[in-house]
């Protein structure tokens, strides 16, 4: 029996909001260098991309993109938990301009999938972090893999460095930019996955994925 997904309070709300503020304040002092050598921005293709980076790296991603996100898009969604965690990122998301859909692999998988396939054939992006919401770190499950193939749409790999950052004693080592520090984002070459993949090459394709991901991990 699937979980329902953790519902805000209206307190819970009201701190959502801060803590977007309190965001938005930092990316502003923030210097940070997009690379885009595959011209993903320069000229984005006509179809949704998923987008996908380590749950370490969300800051910075999403600092990025508030920046340079190519307009006229119908905007990203965020795949989060069904969990208080996935409550809190998903109602930020929010304030910071994104949509988002709560599902996991553990709680409301097929539910959430369904709804993703849904949102991007209605045109939406979507943003996933592969290794959350628990790890293990810089580990890879099958979602992503499952949703590029059913979905038919590439995988847009997303790296991030910083100059200098906090990072907490989280399962992820969860990575804070500190305030007029840099933060190089590089968007990786499209992958795509072979819609007849399965079996072996379907793990073969998931290998791959993480391999992609992990080369620029820290």
């Amino acid at each position: 029996m699937q979980s329902n997904p953790v519902r805000p309070t209206a307190p819970q709300r009201a701190a959502a909001f801060a803590g977007a503020g309190l965001m938005r304040l930092l990316f502003a002092t923030l210097r940070i260098r997009v690379h885009d050598p595959h011209g993903h921005l320069s000229a984005p293709p006509p179809h949704p991309v998923i987008y996908a980076f380590w749950h370490n790296r969300i800051l910075a991603i999403t600092a990025a993109f508030l920046r340079v996100y190519p307009p006229g898009r119908r905007g990203v969604l965020v795949l989060t938990s069904a969990s208080k965690d996935g409550m809190w990122l998903g109602l930020v998301a929010r304030h910071l301009g994104m949509g988002s859909v709560r599902g996991s692999s553990s709680r409301r998988g097929a539910t959430a999938m369904r709804e993703l396939l849904d949102r991007v054939a209605a045109g939406h992006d979507i943003a996933i972090t592969p290794d959350g919401p628990r790890g293990p770190r810089y580990e890879l499950g099958s979602g992503l893999v499952y949703l590029a193939q059913k979905a038919d749409i590439p995988v847009i790999p997303c790296h991030a460095r910083f100059g200098r950052a906090l990072r907490l004693e989280t399962w992820d080592r969860f990575a804070i930019p500190l305030p007029f520090s840099r933060i190089d984002v590089t968007l990786g070459r499209p992958e795509s996955v072979p819609s007849g993949a399965k079996g072996a090459e379907f793990e073969a394709e998931q290998r791959k994925m993480e391999s992609v991901l992990r080369a620029e991990a820290d």
